[in-house]
């Protein structure tokens, strides 16, 4: 297995704020498919920056692309100089309409911990790990097989042998869990996808301010729930997730109604969203690589290591933000005081430098657990075993009950547009009727 270099980031006073990348050099080696939003096939571009400008600025976003694992990891590391207070910010500005919406509304939520600092962060993250258990993960498998079990036999039932498996099976599950996880009546499943998806248009995507009107009309919806929740928790109580923070907080845990809500906020995104696109790039990576389809088959053993696999090679978030508090140096490079840093973890996951063969997709591979697609540090993502048991878990179900499964012959699968999440919009799939 190779090694990953040591940290490349240093403290450098005085920092140039100009770029040093000589563009036209870059040019001329091609570099140039690199397109922020773009997510169709973005890892070529990635190789190409990684070998020739690791770290460079990107006038049409704003911000310096970081694109070598070394880098990555200390960035990630260095919260104190490398703030992770942009990490929920728009990045684009939202317009007049939008911003005069969500005001009207009473939007006030803040990130639930991936935007807050320590010492802010350092508190809440403490009295959500209390209550974000492995014993409620424990509790929660029973309902998410059963979830799953039905979800794959309604797609099989259908009798022209090809369904959606993003639509069929991948959609409901993570919502369904992280719903019943907060004490959220699973029947509205349609109404949070739909306010999910809006949170991620407004914070992540490119949209014109006529655009963003009606996600910010969602965004008030999803808010207003979310103090909803709590509001009930402290009336009714309750086995929940909401109801434990409650209840913490009437213990003395110094933790406020608005800061539970902004936890809910976040968690209702953060706990389904990522987690649904974990499972459909599971099965779309794996039927592509139909030798590796088979040794699961073959041997179902292999499947943690496959999810694994499967965040490392294509992870649902391939970039991540964090904002320069002081001058600093990354990849001897000069990072000014001020600046906006893009993270692109899918980019580190293929480091030659870190990772044996890093294209080749090898679900016997010893490495892939050094992936960075959770994170790194004291924002590493709180909710990264749920994810990676329900993608256990549908991998499980569907090698038993679909072991034949293929992608559609000549199907071309889109992702969205977006900043950081790479999505897919279908996983066409077929089978023996």
């Amino acid at each position: 297995m190779a090694t990953s270099p040591q940290s490349t980031v240093t403290a450098a006073p005085g920092g140039t704020g100009g770029c040093p990348v000589d563009h036209s050099a870059l040019a001329a080696a091609g570099y140039h498919g690199y397109e922020p939003f773009d997510m169709t096939d973005p890892f070529p571009a990635y190789a190409k920056l990684r070998e020739n400008a690791p770290v460079y600025f990107d006038e049409r976003i704003g911000y310096w692309v970081v694109t070598r694992y070394a880098d990555v990891k200390a960035v990630f590391a260095d919260w104190e100089t490398f703030s992770s207070e942009n990490a929920q910010a728009p990045v684009r500005e939202r317009g007049p309409e939008a911003r005069r919406i969500m005001a009207e509304g009473g939007f006030t939520a803040y990130s639930g911990l991936s935007a807050r600092v320590p010492p802010e962060h350092t508190r809440i993250r403490a009295i959500a790990q209390r209550a974000f258990t492995p014993r409620r993960f424990k509790v929660l498998e029973p309902t998410i097989r059963e979830n799953t079990q039905r979800s794959i036999e309604a797609m099989l039932a259908d009798p022209s042998g090809t369904g959606d498996f993003l639509a069929a099976v991948a959609y409901d599950i993570p919502t369904i869990t992280i719903l019943t996880l907060l004490g959220v009546d699973p029947s509205l499943v349609p109404t949070y996808k739909r306010w999910s998806d809006s949170r991620a248009a407004m914070t992540w995507g490119d949209l014109s301010d006529e655009e963003q009107i009606p996600h910010a009309k969602n965004l008030v919806e999803y808010w207003q729930d979310c103090l909803r929740l709590v509001v009930d928790a402290h009336r009714d109580g309750g086995d929940s997730l909401v109801a434990d923070l409650v209840s913490a907080q009437e213990g003395g845990a110094e933790i406020s109604d608005h800061e539970i809500a902004s936890l809910c906020y976040s968690l209702l995104f953060a706990g389904h969203e990522t987690t649904t696109t974990l499972i459909a790039n599971s099965i779309r990576v794996l039927l592509s690589h139909r030798d590796q389809w088979q040794k699961l088959v073959d041997d179902p053993s292999l499947i943690p290591g496959a999810v694994d696999e499967v965040l490392r090679y294509s992870g649902s978030i391939v970039a991540w933000r964090r904002k320069a508090l002081a001058d600093a140096e990354v990849g001897g490079v000069a990072i000014p005081k001020g600046s906006e840093l893009l993270l692109v973890m899918g980019s580190a996951n293929r480091d030659a430098e870190v990772f044996t063969d890093p294209d080749a997709f090898d679900i016997t591979r010893t490495d892939a657990r050094n992936h960075l697609s959770f994170g790194f540090g004291i924002h590493y993502c709180l909710g990264n075993q749920l994810a990676k048991l329900q993608a256990r878990i549908v991998l499980e179900e569907t090698i038993a009950r679909a072991p034949h499964l293929r992608l559609v012959d000549g199907a071309e699968i889109r992702f969205g547009e977006n900043l950081s999440f790479r999505v897919p919009t279908s996983v066409p799939v077929t089978w023996e009727a």
